[in-house]
């Protein structure tokens, strides 16, 4: 695939952000002339993942976020990094339901709405060395007969 654009963003990883991250990346994602549905599937994916960055990869301390959003002619693909403590078991971690905060009132269906809303989700992390989490949206157009 050839890269037609591509651009990084960093900021603090706080919840004030997360809409920043959705806009931003919404923006960017128009370039290819994505519909209403596909544009949705996008921001839904990366508030999830930005707002497990901030919830589960620094716990209540600042840290930094980091998106690179790389357009192919047919594709987005969006690498939201954080440089927390990453996740200690990461096959636990994508089980529906599943959340490392105790008595807390979240879900635990972040990486399952990631999925729902991408056609290829790629999770990587390393206990004390932060997480990637790598979403890819196909944005094709309908052949008209």
């Amino acid at each position: 695939m050839i890269e037609k654009n591509k651009m990084v963003i960093r900021f603090k990883s706080i919840s004030e952000n997360v809409s920043f991250a959705r806009v931003v990346v919404g923006s960017f994602a128009t370039q290819l002339d994505p519909d209403m549905q596909q544009l949705t599937d996008i921001k839904t994916a990366v508030s999830e993942a930005v707002t497990n960055s901030i919830i589960h990869g620094y716990d209540d301390e600042n840290g930094d976020a980091e998106i690179t959003c790389t357009l192919f002619s047919d594709e987005i693909q969006i690498k939201i990094v954080d440089f927390g403590k990453g996740i200690e078991d990461l096959d636990m971690a994508r089980k529906p339901f599943y959340s490392s905060c105790e008595g807390d009132e979240r879900s635990g269906m972040g990486f399952t709405l990631m999925e729902m809303f991408s056609d290829k989700l790629n999770v990587e992390s390393k206990k004390g060395d932060g997480t990637t989490v790598e979403i890819n949206k196909s944005i094709r157009k309908p052949v008209v007969g």
